[in-house]
């Protein structure tokens, strides 16, 4: 993988070879390519780095840290206000109003009150935001998300209780197991609940991702290098 990058011309290469084999991915599920986006994850990467992707011509987004995205963004969505940004990181309930104000899509969604939360702030403020609920489809107790066997309440709770803009499902795979089987309980819990979207693959699995559903794959050191602090 990539790890000395340097200006738009080495992430836009970066980001063709991606989206190629993205392309080619969902060609062998029988597919079409535009079934997948991709999301440039930014975090641990400065300002300038975003900018050079925004430049690329790229212009959705992941960011883990509410706190760092609001120090990068608001000038880059001012420069570039067709860029979209995700939260894919862990998400304070404390933050939740600064997240609804500055991100586009809140994909960790994975408690009762962080829903609460946002649908309070959404409604304050009348901004709607796209919510993705985390499944942690390995049930590793160190790791953010919602079990398996508890997620279809819990969309019932964000989707028809509290009145969400729940649009899809997110899940990242125990590093050491086969992430097809996790991907697999994924799509599975997703359409027995009629949700369109999958976040699902990163740098070293997104392939096996979009063969099975993958509407979203979320990709970084592929297209910025080795990142700092993470």
């Amino acid at each position: 993988m990539p790890e000395n990058i340097s200006g738009v011309a080495d992430i836009a290469r970066n980001l063709a070879e991606v989206k190629a084999a993205m392309a080619r991915a969902a060609a062998k599920a029988a597919r079409a390519a535009e079934e997948v986006r991709l999301i440039a994850v930014s975090k641990g990467h400065d300002a300038d780095a975003a900018r050079d992707c925004l430049v690329a011509g790229h212009r959705l987004f992941g960011e883990n840290r509410v706190q760092e995205a609001e120090a990068k963004w608001p000038a880059l969505k001012e420069q570039f206000p067709d860029a979209r940004l995700h939260l894919i990181g862990p998400l304070q309930t404390n933050k939740a109003a600064a997240a609804v104000r500055l991100f586009d899509a809140i994909e960790t969604l994975d408690r009762p009150r962080l829903a609460e939360a946002l649908a309070r702030h959404m409604d304050a403020i009348g901004r709607r935001v796209d919510c993705f609920i985390q499944v942690n489809t390995g049930n590793e107790p160190q790791k953010a998300g919602v079990a398996p066997a508890e997620t279809d309440a819990f969309v019932r709770l964000c989707r028809d209780d509290l009145k969400l803009p729940l649009v899809g499902l997110m899940c990242i795979p125990p590093h050491d197991e086969e992430p097809s089987l996790h991907f697999a309980l994924l799509r599975e819990i997703a359409r027995r609940n009629n949700l369109a979207q999958l976040s699902m693959g990163m740098s070293s699995d997104y392939e096996i991702a979009i063969e099975f559903g993958a509407t979203l794959v979320r990709v970084g050191t592929a297209i910025f290098g080795v990142r700092e602090g993470y």
